[in-house]
């Protein structure tokens, strides 16, 4: 019986040129750098944010030139991203220079109109008021002591004298205010205030607007201290008195509101302080008790 002859297999391994496997590229700080210049070149020019663009550019700008060194380095396969990522980075460094200057000139021209706004309602000289009157007395040695106050009184700012009963101060936008003398006052039993022992004293506060703007004189306040050693006089609250202003006051009209106050039984002088607002200075009026 005969064989046939299979030629033998060839078992010999094959050996052939060793291909790695493919290099994962490192991609994502170029994008991050696009990312950021982005974001930081929109957000540099707006004013008082321009800090965060800035911190963003500055960013992008270190994260786009890392990426183009593993772009040449053959770890990244980006490199026009990360490239564009430090231009904006650059960018967006230059725009937040641009918004703080913005910035400092927006809040300084805001400074000179607050200022502005400000020196236009300090007071004029006060002047007297006849209508209310004041305490009795030599009348020519009163006229003279207002003299001198009103003198004394004119400038650009606040008056640093105290006025007396009666007597009108006149701001720049023409905003009057006019305290008349102090005179007793009887709280009912359900007042609040009023600490037995004490006196109680009632002021009337007059606001004219003689101006051409509304007044709000909702934010006038009133404080009061008494006797030589000025102690807090607290203000009373009754039926007829402690309301205070409220509303406006249109040009050309005017408003009148009672106050009382709670002091001691020998205080023999009231200090009353008025301030018409934020834009005004306070006015000090010395009251005989």
């Amino acid at each position: 019986m005969s064989h046939s002859m299979q030629p033998p297999h060839d078992t010999a391994p094959q050996h052939g040129a060793y291909v790695p496997p493919p290099q994962h590229m490192r991609n994502g700080l170029g994008t991050a750098a696009l990312v950021l210049g982005i974001i930081g070149a929109i957000t540099g020019w707006i004013p008082f944010i321009f800090f965060l663009g800035g911190g963003l550019g500055l960013l992008a700008l270190i994260l786009g030139l890392v990426g183009r060194g593993r772009s040449k380095r053959g770890e990244a396969s980006n490199k026009g991203v990360a490239t564009a990522g430090a231009v904006l980075g650059l960018v967006a460094m230059v725009a937040a220079t641009v918004g703080m200057v913005a910035s400092f000139k927006a809040v300084d021209e805001g400074l000179k109109e607050f200022d502005k706004a400000t020196s236009s309602t300090g007071t004029k000289a006060p002047t007297t008021d006849t209508g209310t009157g004041t305490d009795s007395g030599d009348t020519s040695k009163s006229k003279n002591k207002k003299k001198s106050k009103a003198k004394g009184a004119s400038g650009g700012g606040g008056s640093s004298d105290v006025l007396a009963a009666g007597e009108t101060t006149t701001y720049k936008d023409d905003l009057k205010i006019t305290v008349s003398a102090a005179k007793k006052f009887s709280p009912s039993e359900y007042a609040i205030g009023h600490t037995v022992g004490n006196k109680a004293y009632q002021v009337t506060v007059t606001v004219e607007n003689a101006g051409d703007k509304k007044f709000e004189s909702a934010l006038l306040t009133t404080d009061a201290r008494a006797g030589d050693d000025g102690v807090t006089a607290e203000q009373i609250f009754d039926d007829k008195v402690g309301a205070g202003f409220t509303g406006t006051i249109l040009p050309g009209k005017k408003a009148t509101v009672q106050y009382a106050f709670d002091a001691p039984a020998a205080a023999k002088n009231l200090t009353l302080e008025v301030s018409p607002g934020f834009l005004h200075d306070p006015v000090l009026w010395e009251l005989a008790l």
